[in-house]
């Protein structure tokens, strides 16, 4: 706890003092206390060295760990917001930005932490390439960012460290700007090797347009650039289509564009397949 928070529990300066002498609380930094033993867990100690720091929030590192995006650095890595004299000290990195905007800051089980996108932003100033990636690809998995928001969030700091590192991590979601292109050229070449029936394109079924039916076969292909069908409200218009298009006793197979660039064969065999079962 910190010394404020004890005085708003109702302690005074003196009765603080007395429960340090007697060992009622620990301090672990100026003004911050542990109450009743020194051993702390690590969310413990990311507590007192944010407590420790005034208006500050968990970030770098120490806050990919806290989200369960990265591993945990040996120091706490701790933002200060405004112009305050603190710096570093033992256990703990201070950093301090020009700016940190409220939308970039947020709270993990009431602790004030940055935001998963701005979290990746930071460590991307000084993390490996590798680091990075696995850092986006957690995040995704435990649908902590929104891609979009992301890209938004790079547009503000275009000049900033982190984000040319960044900003090539997310181009392999996002892939080839021509995605349906690509399909569409497959789908044409394919058609014509296996001698199969052409494709509607552009068509309107169960009220959207579709890049790809075969209506005998019942089968819908759609083409998917990543980045940008992972935001939440794509991704949930997509599985809305879908359900729409399921109960309407259609099948919808859905590529990528690094499956369309990378396992093009395998995309040809799961065309072939879906068409031949009529």
């Amino acid at each position: 706890m910190s010394h404020a928070q004890l005085r708003a529990a109702g302690l005074s300066p003196e009765a603080i003092k007395r429960r340090v002498w007697s060992r009622r609380l620990h301090a672990l930094h100026r003004r911050v206390y542990a109450v009743g033993h020194e051993a702390l867990g690590r969310e413990g100690r990311r507590w007192a060295a944010v407590l420790a720091l005034g208006d500050a929030c968990l970030s770098h590192g120490s806050a990919a760990a806290a989200w369960g995006i990265g591993a945990a650095p040996a120091v706490i890595h701790v933002t200060v917001r405004g112009r305050t004299g603190l710096r570093s000290r033992d256990g703990i990195r201070v950093h301090r930005p020009r700016v940190l905007p409220d939308d970039e800051v947020t709270t993990l089980r009431g602790l004030p932490i940055t935001t998963p996108a701005r979290t990746l932003l930071d460590l991307a100033a000084t993390a490996r390439s590798a680091t990075i990636a696995v850092a986006v690809d957690r995040a995704e998995q435990l649908r902590l960012i929104d891609f979009a928001a992301l890209h938004v969030l790079l547009e503000r700091y275009p000049r900033r460290a982190g984000t040319p590192s960044l900003r090539a991590v997310l181009a392999s979601y996002s892939g080839p700007a021509d995605v349906r292109s690509h399909l569409e050229r497959l789908v044409h070449d394919l058609c014509e090797q296996q001698q199969l029936p052409a494709p509607h394109v552009n068509v309107v079924i169960e009220g959207g347009v579709r890049d790809f039916a075969w209506p005998r076969q019942r089968l819908v292909v759609e083409a998917d650039s990543y980045a940008w069908h992972r935001s939440p409200a794509a991704l949930n218009a997509d599985r809305e289509r879908d359900v729409a298009l399921t109960l309407g006793g259609w099948r919808v197979l859905r590529f990528t564009s690094a499956q369309l660039t990378r396992r093009r064969a395998w995309v040809a065999r799961s065309l072939t397949a879906a068409l031949e079962v009529a």
